[in-house]
């Protein structure tokens, strides 16, 4: 014997009937906390942020930076062959 209930309820119902606690304040924290990391994030994204930091650091970091932009270029050619 096969038998199918269906039970429609919103998300806060089945978490308050299964008795889980109630994290939506929790969530809209960690929400808020997230654009603010990114919005910070995002600035440093900016060609002119990031020109800086590679001048910062010298010939040193543009060097590393050419290397790995040459090997990458060279992996993504061997794997099309």
């Amino acid at each position: 014997m096969k038998m199918t209930i269906e039970i429609d309820c919103t998300p806060v119902e089945a978490r308050t009937f299964l008795g889980l606690p109630d994290v939506s304040l929790l969530n809209d924290h960690m929400v808020k906390e997230m654009q603010t990391r990114m919005d910070a994030n995002m600035a440093m994204l900016a060609p002119e942020e990031l020109m800086k930091n590679w001048m910062a650091f010298g010939t040193g970091a543009q060097d590393q930076f050419r290397k790995l932009m040459t090997a990458a270029a060279g992996a993504a050619v061997g794997k099309r062959d």
